[in-house]
């Protein structure tokens, strides 16, 4: 009986101090994106660079994945509209059959942009290897970050980690109906990039420099 009582005590501190240690590093992020987030081409400030964050076309149910139709939408405005010039498309391209980069250009050209504009980034398997990449590969000190908000703050903040002037334009969300897996997953990245800073994790590839005129 003692053993027990033992034994669900150190799971109570234990659920404490996840549950804390979420929760600060949530905040942290929240904090460094106030002020950086745009919903509004009227308002956003331009940037010769925007990067668009990847992710599935489809989902399970043979629909298209809303987050990627909304990521399109919001890239293909900004430009559009003159907020940004050139477009680094980072994704996963991790099998022969799977390419993220590929699909969303093909998507925006289908939109009316001009895919000369257009930079891939083949090797964003993680938002970290996104931002790190844009800087190390492509240059860029300065960009307009393309997600929903919650994703956007964690970008955000990892650029300010790598010293990359950053702001987000805010592609439409998802309802929570549909997006509360994600919601779950995006706390647990949150905890995730601080414990890639902690061990000084590096992006699963670099490789050789691209230049963006």
């Amino acid at each position: 009986m003692r053993k027990r009582k033992i034994f669900l005590i150190t799971l109570g501190i234990l659920a404490i101090i996840t549950a804390l240690t979420s929760w600060l590093c949530h905040k942290a992020v929240v904090k460094a994106a106030q002020g950086k987030l745009y919903s509004d081409t009227k308002t956003i400030p331009y940037n010769k660079v925007g990067l668009l964050l990847g992710t599935a076309r489809m989902i399970k149910s043979g629909h298209i994945n809303p987050y990627y139709e909304y990521r399109i939408q919001a890239a293909a405005q900004l430009i559009k509209e003159g907020k940004i010039k050139y477009l680094v498309i980072s994704g996963d391209n991790g099998r022969e059959t799977y390419n993220e980069p590929e699909m969303m250009r093909a998507d925006l050209i289908s939109a009316g942009i001009d895919s000369s504009i257009i930079y891939l980034d083949y090797a964003g398997f993680r938002t970290f290897d996104s931002i790190v990449r844009l800087k190390e590969i492509f240059g860029q000190e300065k960009v307009t970050i393309i997600s929903q908000p919650f994703h956007n703050e964690r970008a955000v903040y990892i650029a300010f980690k790598e010293g990359i002037a950053a702001i987000g334009f805010n592609a439409r969300d998802v309802n929570l109906r549909h997006g509360v897996k994600t919601q779950i997953r995006e706390r647990l990245a949150r905890v995730k990039v601080f414990t890639d800073y902690l061990f000084g994790v590096q992006p699963k590839f670099l490789g050789e420099k691209i230049s963006i005129p």
